[in-house]
């Protein structure tokens, strides 16, 4: 059952209705306004005026705000959200200050480029809060550290350490903070001279933007590749391939997504088995086809993505974070395939592997809203998930 196209009001007090488990004539009977002028609302034919919100607010027991416009999805208090990432952006803002005058002790280089694989494996594993925790000190020691004893390697691991904090920022709701996350990335990239760095960090910006400049982003990506045939850089143009079938799916363009899809199997083959440990990518044949559900997806063809969806098979080696993503996605299509029960199932299963990256996926916003429409009282699992995210 897909989504209703109107985000009004009224759509909202009909979803805080069914949230409360309350039918339209027992709402009614809690406020001074007539049954008909409810249901009205509800459909958008009558605006909300303020008196009205307020007397649902408190029927309802809540904030009127959250029935006038969109919640914001946190993950925490925003108090205590700020506190983790107050630390990052300031640490980004040290790139360009030269060696830091208030480092007493400086860890040795293997330690930090260590540490700084560590943490990209911590947010795989949707750690977030603990990457977020270390991550500042980590980025202040390898800046200070590239302009007193600067190297390849070092260079590569401060590079690694702006990719985490894009992930970080993304993945926590701050996409304004992840692009000088990208930026910072590049200037170590290109210092590191890898072009490998470079390419992911292309195909990083593109995803954020997912805009008309996302495609010649790729492009220049496999353009820094070309001629390449390590598998290391297979693994990374397969996976530059797997970015622009996305943004074509966007774009509903059929054809270009199939010509990248068809490219990143081919890519898959010749890298062979899952590339897992390339730039953190999972580049590999299941991520080909977690891509081929999720382009289904983008491009609103539920039945194809619910063949897709029913027929992968995770491995148990897959990251945390990717099974999370599939959760929500399959979770999306059981959903629009009218299965409310499986796809809550799901989306319960999400929840419990990834706490922290479930809450922030798009999709699940979009299956929780789904589910609410498509029952006539939330059963209170549902009622439960949707005040996890802050519906």
């Amino acid at each position: 059952m897909p989504l209703p196209d109107d985000d009004h009001t009224g759509s909202r007090i009909r979803e805080q209705r069914r949230l409360a488990r309350l039918t339209q004539r027992e709402l009614a009977d809690r406020i001074p306004y007539s049954l008909s002028l409810l249901n009205q609302v509800e459909c958008g034919a009558r605006p909300a005026t303020p008196g009205f919100v307020a007397a649902v607010a408190h029927a309802l027991r809540m904030d009127s705000s959250k029935l006038t416009g969109p919640a914001a999805v946190t993950a925490l208090p925003a108090d205590r959200l700020l506190a983790l990432v107050a630390p990052i952006r300031e640490a980004l803002d040290r790139f360009d200050l030269g060696p830091n005058p208030d480092l007493t002790t400086v860890r040795p280089t293997s330690v930090l480029i260590a540490e700084a694989e560590a943490l990209c494996r911590q947010v795989r594993a949707t750690h977030l809060r603990a990457a977020a925790k270390a991550l500042p000190a980590l980025l202040v020691e390898l800046t200070h550290t590239v302009w007193t004893a600067p190297s390849t390697d070092v260079w590569r691991g401060l590079a690694s350490g702006y990719r985490t904090a894009h992930d970080i920022a993304l993945k926590l709701d701050y996409p304004d903070l992840a692009r000088i996350a990208l930026d910072r990335m590049e200037w170590a990239a290109g210092r590191a001279s890898d072009p490998c760095i470079e390419a992911v960090q292309r195909y990083k910006r593109a995803t954020l933007w997912r805009c008309a400049t996302s495609a010649p982003l790729i492009a220049t990506g496999h353009a820094l590749l070309a001629g390449e045939t390590s598998r290391e850089a297979l693994a990374v143009t397969g996976q530059l391939h797997l970015g622009l079938a996305t943004v074509a799916a966007k774009n509903e363009d059929a054809g270009a997504v199939q010509t990248h899809l068809t490219a990143a199997r081919e890519m898959a083959d010749r890298v062979g088995g899952e590339a897992g440990e390339v730039h953190w990518l999972s580049f590999g044949r299941v991520n080909v086809r977690l891509h081929e559900l999720g382009t289904a997806i983008a491009m609103s063809d539920f039945d194809a993505a619910l063949g897709r969806a029913r027929t992968i098979r995770l491995p148990d080696s897959t990251l945390t974070s990717r099974r999370a993503r599939y959760l929500v996605d399959r979770a999306l299509v059981e959903m629009e395939a009218g299965s409310p029960r499986t796809s809550l199932r799901f989306l319960a299963e999400a929840r419990k592997v990834a706490p922290e990256q479930t809450r922030h996926l798009p999709g699940t916003r979009a299956t929780i809203r789904g589910l609410v429409h498509m029952s006539r009282r939330a059963p209170d699992s549902l009622g439960g998930m949707a005040r996890w995210v802050g519906l």
